[in-house]
């Protein structure tokens, strides 16, 4: 794959806490995102005009999480539009499990290391609607991806957890221009993610892949 402006990894939440219509909601806000016109010009408009995306599920420590969407290079409307089908067509595991948020994040990290483009950003995507319960903790997996220069967003749903907003900020976000969001509910999510998108893709400040991180076992 040629270079490219950012890679972007998409870790979503697919526990127990997310039933089958809230995770048609979260898909479909994910694949509405990338059919839109603004999001598929902003992948175009760095300088290598192009992004890196793929997406993986996350819920219990085992079996683990899963690719959910290979990488996929975005460089224009048609190219979105393929990586949003690509999100609608994927299947959800089927046993879900407790919230291992830092087994996602560790997850994430890795894939971030087999993107096949050079990149000038990395950044993972975390979204979810709960607080780690399972797992390795996401405070210290969370420092390994800022030590290699990635920068780790995320987007809280708040139906299940009020305050799960402020676990975010504490144990998940971290490097260059990080932030976190929140919704209320799945209802909201589509429009939530758009926004999210907008200012991950579009967003100036840069990441340099210049180390290598190992995750521990």
């Amino acid at each position: 794959m040629d270079p490219v402006d950012l890679a972007l990894c998409l870790a979503v939440d697919v526990s127990a806490s997310v039933d089958y219509d809230e995770f048609g909601l979260m898909l479909g806000g994910y694949a509405a995102a990338f059919r839109d016109p603004e999001i598929a010009a902003l992948c175009a408009a760095g300088p290598r005009r192009a992004v890196a995306v793929a997406m993986l599920f996350w819920s219990g420590a085992k079996p683990g999480p899963e690719l959910a969407v290979p990488w996929m290079r975005v460089e224009g409307e048609a190219s979105a539009a393929a990586l949003a089908e690509a999100i609608d067509g994927a299947p959800r595991p089927s046993q879900p499990g407790a919230t291992a948020l830092g087994e996602g994040m560790a997850a994430g990290l890795a894939l971030l290391a087999r993107c096949p483009a050079e990149a000038a950003r990395l950044v993972l995507d975390v979204s979810g609607d709960g607080r780690h319960n399972q797992g390795r903790p996401p405070g210290p997996v969370r420092d390994i991806g800022v030590a290699a220069g990635i920068t780790i967003n995320a987007l809280a749903v708040l139906n299940e957890e009020p305050d799960l907003l402020d676990h975010y900020r504490a144990e998940v976000i971290g490097g260059p221009g990080s932030f976190a969001m929140d919704c209320p509910d799945y209802p909201a999510f589509a429009e939530a993610i758009r926004q999210k998108l907008k200012r991950e893709i579009g967003g100036l400040l840069l990441s340099r892949r210049d180390g290598v991180f190992t995750l521990p076992s």
